[in-house]
């Protein structure tokens, strides 16, 4: 298999975690009681994974992080729209980690979870349209 389809197949992985963490997170609003951390946590993960989805296809290196904003960092080498579009995604970063731990534990409002599910659907309609998935009908 040549490199192209393999990154494409790598890009299509990351697109397909990112979506069901988003529909975790939006089966979580919709439970009687929301658990709002695992809103927030979810929602974070998603954004992440389609930011690293654009990273993928695009061949740019990163580490393991969580750090949205690093995220946006390296995809805003290669278009720099990133930074103007999804800066305010860099308030989940603190749902990757923080808030699964009982030493650093708090629980988001639903104002809170209501609100990283907005974000991560604005990175994903965001990414999702940089890497052309809507012209090709995906």
């Amino acid at each position: 298999m040549d490199k192209e389809k393999i990154v494409e197949q790598v890009v299509n992985q990351w697109v397909k975690l990112a979506e069901r963490d988003l529909l975790t997170a939006k089966l979580m609003l919709e439970a009687s009681p929301v658990i709002s951390d695992i809103v927030c946590f979810h929602s974070q993960q998603a954004a992440e994974k389609f930011l690293k989805a654009f990273l993928v296809k695009n061949q740019i290196e990163f580490t393991k992080t969580h750090n949205i904003m690093v995220l946006i960092n390296l995809c805003a080498k290669i278009d720099n729209s990133f930074k103007d579009e999804l800066s305010e995604a860099d308030i989940l970063t603190d749902y990757a980690v923080e808030i699964r731990y009982p030493d650093d534990w708090y629980e988001p409002t639903m104002e809170e979870a209501r609100e990283a599910y907005e974000i991560s659907l604005r990175v994903k309609d965001f990414v999702l349209e940089k890497l052309g998935f809507f012209e090709n009908g995906v």
